[in-house]
């Protein structure tokens, strides 16, 4: 290995070994004094529900670091309040949220919502069974304004239950705390609801409201706990002793639950990359402007390191072509980092869509749709290629088609962000707005308009003419401290942390963990028949 494959690999290690230190935080969720108060009133902590809940082996978490960074003046969020992995329980894939009582007692923020809201779509699309494990305080009350009343707020949770009832998508709830007002309808919207004895309670208004409306004594228990619900109203449906033994209940309701239709992707034996996985941290560089070729990253994420190439010679700026991952069959459509040139004898930039790469992943596209082969985006994009020779060649037209078929593809699509993912390319390469089934990023992505130095210079200049213009002198020393204000600023927009934050990816994983996510995407997806037939009026736009 070369001097700089080991500078790359120390790098990227860095990074990880960061991403770790990060997660390990988050997973304590409101701190350790509140999780020993969790276990001294008897119950489990979110994770630890999970973690009992579901099969051992593969597992994936949505959304580990929503929240972070937010609500500072709250005391934060972290991971938006609210556990959600796709997992397995007795060998039947599905997705289960809980809510996390150690943050702010399972009160909702505006991003848990939208993080709920993201669990629910990722089982609609896919038609995965889903289970709630609810434990919550409610609204929280200082920022009801952005979670009551908009479309994509608290309420679209209801909406959804109904939505998936009426698909024929197991939902299943346990009451394993707190679940009033309006959260108390998302048990009893799902199709079987357990409440835990003595914990579990709900009611649309707790005791001391119930005392301020209508000046009635009562107390909690009495209220809305497992007897009353179970013996009673008959609201839910099973009353557990504690929380192992309502996990236990949804363990044997799965056990149960009959097979589902396919929509018959293809798949054979999984076999691992013969080419070494690891050397992925010192192939990729350290340097977003750095050259690599991104064949060699490829090459360590397909079974037996086999990659068909679709139109090689052509558009070389996208890489495009058939392989299997984990024994699922797929199409790579992959930005190619490394300046190329083509037959005419002309440099293309890598990382840079042309007319011809993006006329090239249009036909591909089809093409699987075609095949019905679930496709997956690895981005490392700064854009599409600007100046009087492009536009007159037609790149908008030809981007137009590019991102005209990812909008109408049917096959479930993947997006693994391993570097840039700027501005209009993000698009194109199937970025959070075109639906992909997962998008996940690699420590070593950013997401932005364009790169942080670009953006800065931009914005200096016009901050300094303006500065200027009010009659202030602007020096050099002058114009680099406010270009270095905007660039941190700049930079920090551009993190995998600020992205994850706010949901616009679904994880920060280690590459070695990207098969892990595609094939359990595959596998989600597979539960959902592709209903619709590809555009192909795409190829005339």
């Amino acid at each position: 290995m070369d001097l700089n494959f080991n500078k790359n690999e120390d790098h990227n290690k860095l990074l990880l070994s960061d991403l770790r230190q990060k997660f390990t935080k988050v997973k304590l969720g409101g701190g350790e004094k509140r999780i020993q108060k969790l276990h001294s009133e008897g119950k489990m902590t979110a994770r630890e529900r999970i973690d009992y809940l579901l099969d051992k082996g593969k597992r994936i978490e949505i959304g580990g670091f929503v929240g972070e960074g937010m609500y500072a003046a709250y005391g934060g969020c972290p991971s938006g309040g609210v556990v959600v992995k796709i997992g397995y329980i007795k060998g039947r894939q599905c997705i289960v949220v809980a809510n996390d009582a150690t943050v702010k007692a399972g009160a909702w923020f505006p991003i848990t919502a939208k993080k709920n809201l993201r669990a629910q779509e990722i089982a609609m699309e896919n038609r995965l069974p889903i289970v709630y494990l609810v434990d919550s305080a409610g609204v929280f009350l200082p920022l009801q304004d952005e979670i009551f009343p908009d479309k994509e707020h608290f309420g679209r949770i209801f909406r959804n239950n109904a939505l998936m009832s009426s698909m024929g998508i197991t939902q299943i709830s346990a009451v394993m705390g707190s679940c009033v007002a309006g959260g108390a309808y998302l048990p009893i919207m799902s199709d079987e609801a357990l409440i835990v004895d003595k914990t579990g309670s709900i009611f649309l208004a707790g005791s001391y409201l119930v005392k301020a409306a209508i000046g009635e004594n009562i107390d909690n228990e009495t209220l809305g706990g497992a007897t009353t619900h179970c013996e009673i109203s008959g609201v839910t449906d099973y009353k557990a002793k504690d929380d192992k033994d309502a996990l236990d209940k949804i363990k044997n309701i799965f056990n149960k639950i009959g097979d589902y239709d396919k929509a018959g992707f293809s798949r054979i034996k999984a076999a691992k990359p013969s080419l070494d996985e690891n050397d992925i941290y010192g192939i990729l560089p350290k340097a977003r402007n750095e050259q690599y070729d991104m064949m060699e990253i490829i090459n360590r994420l397909v079974d037996n390191s086999e990659f068909e190439a679709y139109k090689d010679g052509y558009g070389q700026t996208i890489i495009t072509g058939y392989a299997r991952i984990d024994g699922w069959a797929v199409g790579i459509v992959a930005n190619q980092r490394k300046v190329v040139k083509t037959k005419t004898g002309e440099m293309q930039f890598g990382g840079v869509i042309y007319s011809d790469s993006a006329d090239k992943a249009t036909r591909f596209i089809a093409n699987c749709n075609q095949k019905k082969i679930p496709l997956v985006f690895l981005q490392d994009v700064t854009g599409f290629m600007v100046g009087s020779k492009s536009e007159q060649g037609g790149i908008i037209k030809d981007g137009a088609k590019m991102v005209n078929a990812v909008s109408n593809s049917v096959v479930p699509k993947f997006t693994i962000i391993i570097g840039n993912s700027y501005g209009a390319g993000n698009y194109a390469m199937c970025g959070k707005a075109y639906d992909p089934r997962l998008i996940v990023a690699w420590p070593s992505a950013e997401l932005a308009v364009m790169g942080g130095t670009q953006a800065a210079k931009v914005l200096a200049q016009i901050e300094a003419s303006a500065l200027k213009a009010k009659g202030e002198i602007v020096d050099e020393t002058k114009e680099a401290a406010i270009f270095d204000k905007i660039k941190a600023r700049y930079d920090e927009q551009t993190s995998p942390y600020y992205a994850a934050s706010r949901l616009w990816t679904d994880a920060i994983i280690d590459p070695l963990e990207t098969r892990t996510w595609i094939s359990m995407g595959i596998e989600a997806a597979n539960h959902s028949p592709i209903e619709t037939k590809f555009n192909m009026g795409v190829m005339q736009v």
